[in-house]
């Protein structure tokens, strides 16, 4: 039985790369990995021991401890750390402002790295993140890379916000976002790069479907051909 292709998806934040990896998963029946929770939970976790999110040797102590596990129900990722539902508090704007600070120590990106490939090792997946075409999945069957204007990819974390009954100011998610992009650029540690062999797709004028669509059409047309 051939083994099924594994697809990595990266980009900058607010790219639309867990929303469009999850409906893409779901069209080809394959399990969607949210790499970004995993790192959004170990700083909700950081915070909630109030720790220093700069502090690597405390961040390495407190993800070694913590059990953390990522649930598929209804098309939703679910996620619970040690065995608390923290689904919708990892998406609380604390998390969202440390979690580049918690996810470019090298040790960190290590660890969570060998569970993101464990993860992926049968194949069947699609993973969305920052490094997982150059760094988890390496060898992944089909690579993309989503892009959008610092002002669209504001403009939908605060629709996306507000939709959810939390606050937000379109001026500080551009700021917030452009000086992310820096800090995941910069890291030393498994920088936000486009794969060589990535194709890169700009979704500024793009809705969802459309982007699903498009890397629908590709994945299927290569596969026709296997």
């Amino acid at each position: 039985m051939m083994t099924r292709a594994n697809i990595a998806i990266d980009g900058p934040a607010g790219a639309g790369k867990s929303t469009v990896a999850k409906k893409l998963a779901a069209e080809l029946g394959y399990t969607y990995i949210d790499t970004g929770a995993m790192y959004r939970a170990l700083t909700w976790k950081v915070l909630q021991e109030q720790a220093d999110p700069e502090n690597e040797s405390a961040v390495l102590h407190i993800l070694q401890q913590m059990h953390l596990e990522l649930d598929m129900k209804n098309g939703n990722v679910f996620v619970t750390v040690d065995e608390k539902d923290v689904t919708d508090a990892i998406r609380q704007q604390d998390v969202t402002s440390l979690v580049s600070f918690t996810a470019r120590h090298a040790r960190i990106r290590s660890e969570m790295v060998e569970k993101q490939k464990k993860l992926a090792e049968k194949g069947g997946t699609v993973m969305d993140g920052r490094d997982i075409g150059t760094a988890v999945l390496p060898d992944a069957s089909f690579k993309f890379f989503l892009n959008a204007t610092v002002e669209e990819r504001a403009k939908r974390r605060h629709a996306e916000q507000l939709q959810k009954g939390m606050q937000s100011d379109l001026t500080q998610l551009q700021t917030e976002i452009a000086e992310r992009d820096r800090i995941d650029s910069e890291r030393e540690t498994a920088p936000l790069k486009k794969a060589d062999d990535a194709l890169e797709v700009d979704t500024t004028a793009m809705t969802i479907d459309e982007v699903v669509s498009f890397l629908l059409g590709i994945v299927r047309e290569v596969k026709r051909y296997e």
